[in-house]
């Protein structure tokens, strides 16, 4: 086939991915409703509200920095352009004050607004379908029971033609499985309980899978890791290859309290998940965490951080590790130094467990360095101080490239000093 008849071939397609969009994206409008007052809901379903919500971790992507609650406005970066998080208070000009529940059910289970346009599945109601209706019916009394915030999202900045909301109808065709999830009847309560809020209520997929051309979460690949605002959103299906494979009361620890003894602390994306996770029964942590440890590939195996010290250390020192030996013994060695107080009785784990440096890519570890683990009320456990300020890029490669070598028994990471280039400028545009 010729270039011309190639050409004539994918303008084709492309015309009849749009006449199909165009024939199935028109949903009519949900009349639009007087804001309920929030005395009109129950209080024991505004309570379970409360504990949906915080599961589906609404907060962390509708509340833009230094913003009120719900109102919307946070950036979410995607491979197609910059989507504005919308206003989910109930003010009845710019928030949903004035959606039915019929109107907020339809939105998370076909991603439709109330006045039928598409949604962009940057907002997870592939995920969301499943969830239970009194699951959603709880959610909106709890969201309508928060206080109305007058906000106005900035216009979404995305390419084209995937500004072109029409052709969203398309991508659901084929991604979007709406309906309940139903339970298994091999597994017991707590697994279908895990699955159910895995799969739905929590998203996780949404990032710790890879994504194909078109945003679609990649057939086959679930759990396989990906890529969340800069930050390396880890394979949840290989806990077991760990340099210290992962125990259910470890991820439980974990998902509640942001910190593991054996494995390190919460940062980026997954810190204010935890966040929440922390404000939910203790339950259904657990469910998630029993789900999740029956993803895994292979079996769990058993290294120690004595072996991967000692093979660190029989290569020859490069002058960027030498470079970056002084950096740490200067900045990081009072918490991650062998022997440190923060380690002996803060309860901080050797970095020879971290994920984040026996990681394929430094990708995490540069994050960790540039933005650091904000303060979070007394929790100063969690605390890391950011040192984008402090180092420049080169800098910042030194202290990698001495970490790595001696706290992982992993091969040396090539030089960093492109990739902290690129993520600083990523996070200064954000």
């Amino acid at each position: 086939m010729n270039r011309k008849r190639i050409a004539l071939a994918v303008g084709a397609l492309a015309v009849v991915g749009l006449a199909v969009a165009g024939a199935i994206m028109y949903e009519p409008a949900i009349a639009p409703v007087t804001p309920p007052s929030p005395d009109s809901f129950d209080a024991q379903l505004k309570q379970e509200g409360a504990r949906v919500v915080a599961l589906g971790d609404c907060v962390v992507c509708h509340t833009a920095k230094n913003g009120k609650p719900f109102a919307g406005g946070l950036p979410l970066a995607t491979p197609f352009g910059t989507i504005y998080a919308t206003n989910i208070t109930p003010d009845p000009q710019t928030g949903i004050g004035n959606w039915s529940e019929a109107a907020f059910a339809r939105a998370l289970r076909r991603g439709i607004a109330r006045d039928g346009h598409q949604l962009y599945p940057a907002f997870p109601y592939v995920h969301f379908t499943h969830m239970s209706q009194h699951d959603v019916s709880a959610a909106y009394a709890y969201l309508m029971s928060r206080e109305p915030v007058q906000a106005t999202a900035p216009a979404n900045a995305l390419v084209f033609p995937l500004n072109f909301r029409p052709l969203v109808a398309f991508w659901n065709v084929l991604f979007l499985r709406p309906g309940p999830l139903p339970p298994d009847p091999a597994q017991d309560a707590q697994w279908n309980r895990g699955k159910l809020l895995v799969d739905g209520l929590g998203h996780c997929a949404s990032c710790h899978s890879p994504l194909n051309a078109i945003g679609g979460e990649k057939s086959g690949q679930a759990f396989d890791g990906g890529i969340v605002d800069g930050w390396e959103a880890p394979p949840l299906n290989a806990l077991y290859a760990a340099s210290k494979p992962w125990t259910r009361e470890q991820l439980v620890t974990y998902l509640r309290t942001g910190r593991a003894s054996e494995h390190g602390a919460a940062a980026g994306p997954m810190l204010p998940v935890t966040r929440d996770l922390a404000t939910v029964p203790q339950s259904d942590v657990e469910a998630i965490a029993t789900y999740l440890l029956s993803l895994q590939k292979g079996e769990a195996a058993h290294t120690t951080p004595t072996a991967a010290t000692a093979m660190s250390a029989a290569h020859e020192t490069t002058p960027a590790e030498q470079r970056g030996a002084v950096l740490f013994n200067a900045s990081c060695a009072q918490c991650h130094g062998n022997g440190s107080p923060m380690q002996t009785i803060g309860e901080r784990p050797t970095l020879a467990f971290s994920t984040a440096i026996n990681a394929d890519t430094p990708r995490n570890a540069i994050q960790m360095i540039l933005n650091g683990i904000n303060w979070h009320g007394e929790d100063a456990m969690n605390y890391m101080p950011a040192f984008s300020g402090v180092y420049d890029d080169r800098q910042v490669a030194d202290l990698l490239a001495y970490v790595r070598a001696t706290w992982s028994a992993k091969p040396a990471w090539p030089d960093a000093t492109p990739l902290v280039a690129k993520l600083r400028k990523e996070d200064s545009a954000r």
